[in-house]
C-alpha cells in the first residue's frame, strides 16, 4: 500500500450475471479512485472495456490433459492468484463467491506463506454460493471452511447475511452488509433516446425483464403476468438476456398468443439505454439475494413488480417504488402492474420515487467508499 492507494486483485465469474457485473463495476470504480486493480479470471469480465488506466486482466489458463475429465479450474486459479500477488505485490484479494474463489484464494495465501509473503482475502457472498451450491452436501463443508478462512466477509443484503449464519453457523464469522450499487450518471433515463420505442410503437406500454433465464427467474410467470396486463392495457414485453429457460419462455408466449408482442433481444451488456424506454420491470423470481437488475431499473425511474423473496424487499419499497407480491401469485402481480400503468400520474409518482430512492441508498460513490473503508480495516 502506497499513500493509501491499494493494489487489489479481484476474481469473479466473468460471464453474464449480477455478481460478475457488480465485481467489475467495483473494480473500475476503485481504479477511478486511484487504486491499482488486477482482475484474475478465466476470461475477461463482460463489463470490462479493452483499456482502463490502472486496470489489468490476468487470464487463468486451465490446461487440458487426458487424465482430467474435468480440468481443475480451482487449482489453476490458485496458482494464477499466487503468481499475480507475487509479481505485483498485491495488498489483498477480493473474491466474489465463496466457492471456488475463496477456496482458491486460501490455497494461494498458503503458498505465499512459504515464501514469506502474505495477502488479505476478502470474500463477498452474492447468493447462489450460499443459498444453493454451498448448501449442497457435496460442497457444504468446503464452503464453510472457505468462509471461515477469509480475512473479511461481506454480503450484498441483510437477507443473505442471515442465510449465511443459518446455513453455516460460522460463529467466528463477522459478515458485514455492503449492498450493490448503481452509477447515477449511467442509469439516468434522460440521457438516452427511445430507439426501442421506435421499434415497438409509442402507444404501447413497455414491460421489461433482464436476467440469465435460469429456472429461479420463473420466466413462465413473466409471460403470464404480461398476458394479463396486455388484456387490460396495450403493451409489449421485452426480454433481455439468455439462458436455459429462454426456449420455455418463447414457447409459453406462443401458447398464450402473445408472441407478436414479446421481443427476445438476447444478451446485451449496456442495459441502461433499454431501461430508459421501459415503463415497468418484472422480476417474479423464486429467490433473489439482492436483485441488481431491479435496482438498475429503479435507478432509471422504472417501477418494479417483483416477488416478496429474499433481498428484494431491501431494494423495492412496496407501494412506493413498485410492488412486492408472494412468489407465484401471478394474478396479484398482474393487478399491481395494471394499477401502476393505468394512471399516468400514478406511474410518474412511482417512477420519480424509484429514481430518487435508488440514488439515495445505492449510489456508487457511497458504496465504493464503504468497500474502501472495509479494506483498510481488514489490512489493520
Amino acid at each position: 500500500m502506497e499513500g493509501g492507494r491499494l493494489k487489489i486483485g479481484i476474481t469473479c465469474y466473468p460471464t453474464y450475471g449480477g455478481s460478475g457485473a457488480m465485481a467489475t463495476e467495483l473494480g473500475l470504480a476503485l481504479a477511478a479512485r486511484g487504486h491499482e486493480v488486477h482482475f484474475i479470471a478465466y476470461q475477461q469480465p463482460f463489463r470490462l472495456p479493452d483499456f482502463v488506466p490502472r486496470v489489468f486482466f490476468h487470464e487463468v489458463d486451465v490446461g487440458r490433459y487426458p487424465l482430467f475429465e474435468y480440468p481443475p479450474y480451482d487449482l489453476a486459479l490458485a496458482v494464477r492468484m499466487h503468481d499475480v500477488v507475487r509479481q505485483h505485490r498485491l495488498d489483498l484479494l477480493h473474491v466474489h463467491y465463496a466457492i471456488p474463489h475463496a477456496t482458491s484464494a486460501w490455497i494461494a495465501r498458503e503458498m505465499l506463506g512459504k515464501v514469506g509473503q502474505d495477502v488479505q482475502v476478502i470474500t463477498t457472498l452474492h447468493g447462489t454460493d450460499i443459498t444453493i451450491v454451498g448448501q449442497d452436501p457435496s460442497f457444504h463443508s468446503i464452503t464453510k471452511f472457505s468462509i471461515e478462512k477469509s480475512d473479511g466477509l461481506t454480503a450484498v443484503s441483510d437477507y443473505l447475511r442471515r442465510e449465511t449464519y443459518t446455513a453455516f453457523g460460522c460463529s467466528s464469522c463477522d459478515v458485514e452488509v455492503i449492498h450493490n450499487f448503481i452509477d447515477p450518471l449511467v442509469y439516468d433515463r434522460s440521457r438516452y433516446s427511445h430507439a426501442l420505442r421506435g421499434q415497438i410503437g409509442a402507444s404501447r406500454r413497455v414491460l421489461m425483464h433482464i436476467s440469465n433465464f435460469r429456472p429461479v427467474k420463473r420466466v413462465r410467470d413473466i409471460i403470464e403476468i404480461f398476458a394479463a396486463v396486455n388484456r387490460e392495457i396495450p403493451s409489449a414485453l421485452v426480454m433481455v438476456g439468455d439462458g436455459p429457460d429462454r426456449g420455455i419462455a418463447e414457447q409459453h408466449a406462443r401458447s398464450l398468443g402473445v408472441e407478436s408482442s414479446t421481443f427476445f433481444l438476447g444478451k446485451i451488456d449496456a442495459v441502461a439505454p433499454l431501461l430508459a424506454s421501459a415503463d415497468l420491470f418484472l422480476l417474479p423470481s423464486q429467490s433473489e439475494s439482492f436483485g441488481l437488475s431491479a435496482l438498475e431499473a429503479l435507478a432509471c425511474g422504472v417501477p418494479v413488480v417483483a416477488s416478496k423473496a429474499g433481498g428484494l424487499a431491501e431494494v423495492v419499497i412496496d407501494g412506493v417504488t413498485g410492488a412486492l407480491r408472494e412468489v407465484g401469485d401471478v394474478p396479484a402481480m398482474a393487478q399491481a402492474a395494471v394499477e401502476i400503468l393505468r394512471d399516468r400520474e400514478r406511474w410518474r409518482s412511482v417512477s420519480e420515487a424509484a429514481a430518487l430512492d435508488a440514488r439515495a441508498r445505492f449510489a456508487q460513490e457511497d458504496i465504493v467508499a464503504q468497500y474502501e473503508a472495509y479494506y483498510q480495516r481488514a489490512l489493520g
